[in-house]
């Protein structure tokens, strides 16, 4: 081989060096490229690291108070309340009292109704054991001492739903999935087992049975 010949060689296997560098470039930064953009692709739902909002459990527990016959409710306690009231008013009658004194009812210690009000002692006392042996009368105020605390707790946590969109969790605990189990009662039950549970700011109006007071002609 002559000297010509090998300078020629060498000068054309160093220009194909030459050449293959910047494709190799090319493709390490693209390799490199790559790598960044696999690694900044957002996690999607199903990695360790994803956090619900929160916002599927509050529009449920909304879907669950907006099926509330709450309508139902109010019917219910309104016709004991409607009850205690027409009977009081009997009794002022009946006893020859203004129709406008006021006048309360609420139970001792013993269950027993108790009556108060700017009344004669007499009277009061008579008025009070009138109240205790009618059976209709005791069975109406014992289911409005508890039928209506529940019900003033869910209609104001669904009024301040509707008119701020705060969800009210201790109202989704109340309420079932199964609508079958969300009658007035149902719920009456589970109110009293979680005030009992946890006496806390929302069922401090409840939060003593005994406390419960019908009151006639008076806003106390």
């Amino acid at each position: 081989m002559s000297l010509l010949t090998s300078l020629i060689q060498a000068s054309t296997r160093f220009q194909q060096t030459l050449e293959k560098r910047p494709a190799t470039g090319a493709e390490e930064q693209k390799a490199k490229g790559a790598g960044s953009a696999e690694a900044l692709q957002p996690t999607g739902p199903g990695d360790d690291r994803f956090t619900p909002s929160g916002d599927t459990l509050g529009d449920t527990g909304r879907l669950k108070s907006q099926k509330l016959p709450l309508a139902d409710y109010k019917q219910t306690v309104g016709q004991d309340l409607a009850f205690i009231r027409e009977t009081l008013r009997h009794k002022l009658a009946e006893y020859n009292l203004n129709p406008a004194s006021a006048i309360s009812v609420n139970k001792n210690d013993s269950g027993k109704v108790e009556v108060g009000g700017n009344l004669a002692e007499e009277t009061r006392i008579r008025i009070e054991n009138d109240l205790n042996v009618n059976k209709n009368f005791t069975d109406a105020f014992n289911r409005l001492s508890v039928n209506e605390p529940t019900l003033h707790f869910m209609d104001n946590a669904l009024k301040l739903n509707q008119a701020y969109g705060v969800n009210n969790s201790l109202l989704d605990t109340l309420i079932s999935e199964n609508q079958q189990f969300n009658g007035l009662q149902d719920l009456v039950h589970r109110y009293d087992t979680l005030r009992r549970s946890a006496p806390t700011d929302p069922f401090e109006a409840a939060a003593n049975r005994g406390a419960y007071a019908f009151n006639l002609n008076t806003r106390a």
